[in-house]
């Protein structure tokens, strides 16, 4: 929202604030020109009232939707976590595109719609889409009810799909995981699966980058981009250590058994973003540089 802000435009902000915190946007707000409701947006009449409040009669630019459950293993437990939470916040989020006649969408998506392609490098084109995590199936249900909505209603959308995203602040992932372990007990940190587990990784700063360029050069009516580094990312054995050498240099790191650290996670992952390159985009940082630079301002912000 701060990025969003600094172009110049005005925002409202609709949470639930299951997982976020307002004073992430305390900056953004400072400036006048963005305003916070905390409203459930999976509460279609609620939401709804929420937005024909904020808008006051003015029409709105742009939906940028970047509401979910971001807890994989939980959505794994109860599968209506993702459909409440990951589906019908983007269901909702179109009803309120079309009943406010609002033109663009923006819609943060995720390399889980792809399911397990091994090492293989995934382009946007990379099928059958097949997730395997309850997650991944509502984000892909997500971008298919997105699609379906442009027929009848708005000009525009974009559909990112997300590497693995780190950077402070963090509520959740690994280096905020090992982080919290370490500072509970510094002699040992333990690991779920063998640690050879290997991703690509983005940093924040670079995904609010690309999501904006995105919204700004994209010019077809279905905008989708994979968003990430041009490398093959990193393994969990490497983001262990460089938490332990960060937090608890003495740590003994503690590897469980198998190449998954739960059901629904996808052990290797590589991404091909030729095609945002084309559009004219490169990232700043690697993913071993960003997943660095994550554990030194995570473990600065999370309290010993």
């Amino acid at each position: 929202m701060t990025a969003l802000v600094s172009q110049g435009h005005d925002v409202v902000t609709f949470d639930n604030l299951s997982r976020g915190d307002v004073r992430n946007l305390e900056a953004a707000i400072a400036t006048g020109r963005c305003r916070f409701v905390e409203v459930d947006c999976a509460d279609l009449d609620a939401f709804k009232a929420a937005i024909r409040a904020a808008l006051s009669g003015q029409r709105g630019r742009a939906i940028w939707h970047l509401a979910a459950n971001s807890d994989i293993p939980a959505g794994v437990a109860d599968p209506q976590i993702d459909l409440r939470d990951t589906f019908l916040t983007t269901f909702n989020a179109l009803l309120a595109m079309r009943e406010f006649a609002i033109p663009e969408f923006h819609f943060a998506s995720s390399s889980a719609v792809y399911g397990d392609f091994g090492d293989l490098e995934i382009a946007e084109n990379t099928g059958p889409c097949q997730p395997i995590s309850n997650y991944g199936a509502m984000k892909l249900a997500s971008e298919g009810q997105i699609c379906a909505a442009l027929e009848s209603c708005g000009r525009r959308a974009s559909i990112f799909r997300f590497p693995n995203v780190v950077g402070a602040p963090a509520t959740h992932g690994a280096i905020f995981d090992f982080i919290n372990k370490l500072r509970v007990d510094k002699s040992h940190l333990p690991v779920l699966g063998d640690g050879t587990q290997q991703k690509a990784y983005l940093h924040v700063d670079d995904l609010i980058s690309a999501m904006l360029f995105i919204a700004k050069a994209g010019q077809s009516k279905i905008n989708l981009y994979n968003i990430g580094p041009r490398d093959a990312g990193v393994t969990v054995r490497f983001i262990a250590e460089c938490v332990r050498d960060v937090v608890a240099p003495n740590a003994e790191i503690i590897y469980g058994r198998g190449d998954r650290g739960w059901v629904g996670d996808i052990p290797r992952f590589r991404y091909a973003i030729d095609r945002l390159a084309k559009l004219g985009w490169e990232p700043t940082l690697s993913s071993d540089a960003a997943v660095r630079r994550a554990v030194r301002d995570i473990a600065a912000a999370v309290a010993p």
